[in-house]
């Protein structure tokens, strides 16, 4: 039997959520993670896998789909504590995972940072600082986009480049579920595409939605925004 479901994390103090939505697969030989939160997220993550009757202890991979610091922040210190565990993105991103390129999220920020008012250059900085702050993560292995695995009664690594050049989502073929990654996001329970303002390349990040259509989805898990069952085509086909 395998399984696909999504651990909502919630990083507020307040009353007010602040959730990201790490996916995780798992069977009999496998647990896998699809993205990992922002840094100091092990015991968010293993008290979410405990609701499900997981633990950490079993993991076996994580799958990275794009190296924004909400997606890979807890990547190092989840590979120092579980050093079997076998990291995958594609080539492109693995680049800026491991450090050898410095994060385009960065670059961007920085190209914005001189045309800030004086009273926004405090929170931009903080913010470059959070970047700058990740701890880069050898990958263990490059996936391929476009292409199927057998992990989890199979998985295909759908490429949906434009939020980043090398993002992808993760479709589980057994359960009919779309890990969407930041392709999409659902805000007050309607579908959206990622924030134009956070997407490098929004023409390529248009297109790659596009590609969803070619499958049969039943779930879709949004890593902003959480779950969504109803009129899935339809949704997308309205964007």
């Amino acid at each position: 039997m395998t399984h696909c479901t999504h651990l909502p994390l919630n990083y507020s103090k307040t009353e007010s959520p602040n959730i990201l939505n790490v996916s995780v697969l798992w069977d009999d030989n496998d647990l896998i993670l699809v993205d990992c939160g922002n840094p100091n997220s092990i015991d968010l993550l293993q008290d979410a896998l405990r609701w499900n009757g997981l633990s950490l202890n079993k993991l076996t991979k994580i799958i990275i789909t794009h190296h924004d610091y909400d997606h890979y922040g807890s990547l190092a210190e989840l590979k120092e504590k579980y050093p079997h565990v076998q990291v995958y993105a594609t080539q492109v991103e693995s680049e800026y995972i491991n450090g050898s390129k410095r994060s385009l999220r960065l670059v961007q920020a920085e190209s914005i940072y001189p045309t800030l008012q004086d009273n926004q250059k405090e929170q931009a900085m903080a913010f470059h600082k959070k970047l700058e702050s990740i701890t880069p993560s050898n990958i263990d292995g490059i996936l391929e986009p476009d292409t199927d695995y057998p992990w989890c009664g199979g998985i295909t690594i759908v490429s949906t480049p434009g939020h980043m050049p090398g993002h992808i989502s993760v479709y589980h073929k057994p359960t009919r579920t779309m890990i969407t990654g930041d392709a999409m996001v659902i805000e007050h329970g309607k579908l959206e595409t990622a924030n134009p303002r956070y997407t490098l390349d929004n023409d390529k990040a248009y297109q790659s939605m596009k590609k969803f259509l070619n499958f049969e989805i039943e779930r879709l898990i949004c890593y902003h925004g959480g779950v969504m069952t109803q009129d899935i085509r339809e949704n997308i086909e309205a964007l």
